[in-house]
């Protein structure tokens, strides 16, 4: 329990029961991953540090005053249910909605919502056939190029609302492609889980 709280020290200032839950939910991925593929063979051995600590550290930029969080690609729940972990106790007026079209990853995730006692939703359609969210916060993750998650952004984002999007070393190309389509403002924050990566915070989405 020390070495979780610890690891989980530069994330956000976490509960012994948000790390209860977020070992739970280690451990809910494992015992399902055989089965429906929730994250590759080769990067289980890393779960806690390359996805669990990965998804973890974007709790710290989503606005205090978002209430409702979108997850779109949500797939094993990274980042929808760790970030649905820590606002448990941290901020529980928040809402959840988790969006994964995959019917067997819909079910896993609705399985953990259940099991760690979540303030969440899980809808199983892809995002474009969805209506309109209303989301304050929008996130995704190894989901798409940046330039089509910012189509999503433009149907189920609030004005004024903030997308959080973790990317690998590739950003900055994702960014330019992404200006040739969009006019938006972005803060490219340094990741803390990957020394080449960053997390891209847009907000202000109009069309070029």
């Amino acid at each position: 329990m020390i070495e979780y709280n610890q690891q989980l020290a530069g994330f956000a200032d976490v509960s012994r029961e948000t790390v209860d839950r977020l070992i739970a939910f280690d451990q809910l991925i494992r015992k399902w991953n055989p089965t429906i593929n929730l994250i590759s063979k080769a990067s289980l051995n890393d779960l806690w540090s390359r996805h669990i600590e990965d998804s973890a550290q974007l709790y710290r930029y989503i606005p205090l005053w978002a209430v409702r969080c979108v997850d779109i690609g949500s797939g094993g729940g990274l980042p929808g249910i760790v970030l649905a972990a820590i606002s448990a106790d941290l901020t529980p007026e928040r809402q959840f909605t988790l969006v994964e079209s995959d019917q067997r990853k819909a079910t896993f995730l609705r399985q953990a919502v259940r099991t760690l006692g979540l303030k969440a939703e899980v809808l199983s359609s892809r995002t474009e056939a969805l209506d309109p969210l209303s989301a304050d916060t929008l996130s995704a993750r190894a989901l798409a190029p940046l330039s089509k998650l910012l189509v999503s952004a433009q149907r189920h984002l609030i004005s004024g609302g903030t997308c959080l999007f973790p990317k690998g070393e590739t950003y900055a190309k994702e960014l330019a492609d992404a200006r040739k389509q969009f006019v938006f403002e972005c803060d490219v924050i340094q990741s803390l889980t990957d020394p080449k990566g960053a997390i891209l915070k847009i907000y202000g989405i109009r069309n070029a």
